[in-house]
Parts: C-alpha cells; structure tokens; sequence
C-alpha cells in the first residue's frame, strides 16, 4: 500500500500532517531552500513558522513528488513530504511588498 503522505493531500489535510510532522516528525531543509532564504534574508525560524501555520495551497506535481506552496504576506515556502513523519522545505522566498 502506497503512504498516503506521498500522494496529493488537501489543503486542509497537507496543512494538518505539516502540523503533526512539526510538533512530532522531522522538517529537513533542502541546500537549495538554504541558499534562497539566504538570499532573502530569511530564518529557518520563518520557515518553520510557515510550515506550522501559514496558508496551503493546492499541491502541484513536480519532479516526482506532490509539492504544496505555504504563504503569508510575506513570505512563501514550498514543502514535499516524504513520510508520514518527515517533510522537506524544498525553497523559500521573500514575497514582494
């Protein structure tokens, strides 16, 4: 049986296992994300907060895996889980004011 993690999830239900993954799993940041939030002057705190409570959009298939988008005003992450524990910032940036 496929994990359900690793097929596409609502908003609602993708932004309830970040929480959980959150308080109780493992949040990787990719090199990539790294760089970006370096860029934009960005802390893996933001980030963080994102993934705990920002806003999920609809997940979009790419390079393999599903890919949610979490926003603020300000700020947006792009997470893909792994696992039912485990979940990666793949990138970040400073959104335009």
């Amino acid at each position: 049986m496929a994990d359900p993690a690793l097929e596409p999830l609502k908003p609602p239900d993708a932004r309830k296992l970040a929480r959980e993954i959150f308080e109780n799993g493992t949040v990787e940041i990719s090199g990539h994300a790294r760089e970006e939030m370096l860029k934009d002057n960005l802390a893996t705190t933001d980030c963080l907060n994102l993934v705990r409570a920002g806003s999920f959009e609809a997940p979009e298939h790419i390079n393999g895996e599903w890919r949610y988008r979490i926003t603020t005003k300000r700020i947006c992450v792009v997470i893909t889980f792994k696992s039912l524990d485990r979940l990666r910032v793949v990138t970040a940036w400073r959104l335009e004011e």
